[in-house]
Order: structure tokens, then sequence, then C-alpha cells
């Protein structure tokens, strides 16, 4: 099994960050949140992980610079579809609390992967919010997003907890520990994915 991971928007150049928006407010005390700069520490960290467990991985955009959905759906798609998955990591935003797991419409091999992933969420972050969508028999939320649909492969997308909440932002996604935890839970749920699914 391949992880072809993808940390969503560009990061920091010299200072400045490479997209539009995808940020934090500016807290009181002076800081704020990069969403890019998060998604590649997550990415980064469980490219650690991987490594240590030689579980075989590919960053889909290892620049800082924010590159295009097209070249990242290009790269993912030279990987054969039958062993690999692609799992793109992002930080929410727009006024709520706690964490979500996208996949495309329909019934496929990617709402296994989410269950998985929202299974390993709930054993590591128990006291915080899963928002879920069961109206289709998984806890999985489906749209129809760029990286999801047009990918070969199964594909999820993982949106950890909201960077405009100033308590989940300043205990979870501007912290060592809550960053640890969230790349734990992704790493968690990527071995059992290897061992149950693929």
């Amino acid at each position: 099994m391949i992880v072809l991971l993808d940390n969503g928007h560009g990061g920091l150049v010299n200072g400045i960050y490479q997209t539009a928006g995808k940020r934090s407010p500016l807290w009181n005390d002076g800081t704020q949140l990069f969403e890019g700069e998060f998604n590649r520490a997550i990415v980064n960290g469980i490219i650690q992980e991987l490594t240590k467990f030689r579980i075989p991985y590919v960053n889909i955009a290892p620049e800082y610079r924010d590159v295009r959905l097209e070249t990242r759906i290009n790269r993912a798609n030279q990987y054969s579809p039958r062993n690999s998955f692609y799992l793109s990591v992002h930080s929410n935003a727009g006024g709520g609390h706690g964490s979500e797991i996208f996949t495309s419409p329909g019934n496929t091999k990617s709402d296994r992967i989410a269950t998985v992933f929202g299974e390993a969420y709930l054993r590591t972050f128990p006291d915080r919010k899963l928002r879920t969508d069961f109206t289709d028999g998984d806890l999985d939320k489906e749209r129809r997003f760029y990286v999801l649909t047009r990918t070969r492969m199964p594909a999820i997308l993982t949106e950890n907890f909201f960077m405009d909440n100033e308590e989940e932002c300043k205990n979870i996604l501007m912290t060592r520990e809550g960053r640890d935890k969230v790349v734990q839970y992704h790493m968690n749920a990527i071995q059992i994915t290897r061992q149950t699914i693929f």
C-alpha cells in the first residue's frame, strides 16, 4: 500500500504565506495560524512515522508554493488505484468545532477508509466532536471536491479542527502536543487501513 500525501494549499516562503486567505484570525496575543503551514507540519509528521514503520508513501506536493490542484492530481494518478490511496490534510474554517472526513459521493472503497479514520480520530480525541453524516450509512461527509473526484484511487480529505475557533486553534492546531495527536490519529488509521483494507 502506498500512501499519497497531499498537504493542502501553500506554505511559507521567506516568511510570506503563499495562499490567499486560508488562515486563522489574528488573535489578540498577536499569533496567527497559516493553514498551509499546519498542513505541511502534519504531513511531515506522518512521513516520519511512515518511514519508521517502512510504509511506502509519496509526498504529492513537497513544494512550499501553492501547487495547482490539477498538478496534484496528475502526480497522484501515476500510481496504481489498486494499491494506493490519496490523503489530503487540511484545517477547517467557518465557525464550527471538531473535525470532519470527506469522500466523493457514492459508496466506494474511500468510504471504508474514511470509517477507519473516523474511528481512529474518536479513539485519539474522545472528548472532541467528529462531525458526521450518516444519511448514507457511514460517518464520512460526501462532497465533489476536486481532489476526491479526479483521483483514480480511493481518496479522503481530513478537516482537522477549526482554525477560526480560538480554543481549537490555540490548544490543538498551534501546539506541539495537539499536532502530535493529529499526526498519531492519522498514522493509527493508516496502519489499520493497511491491515484491513489493502
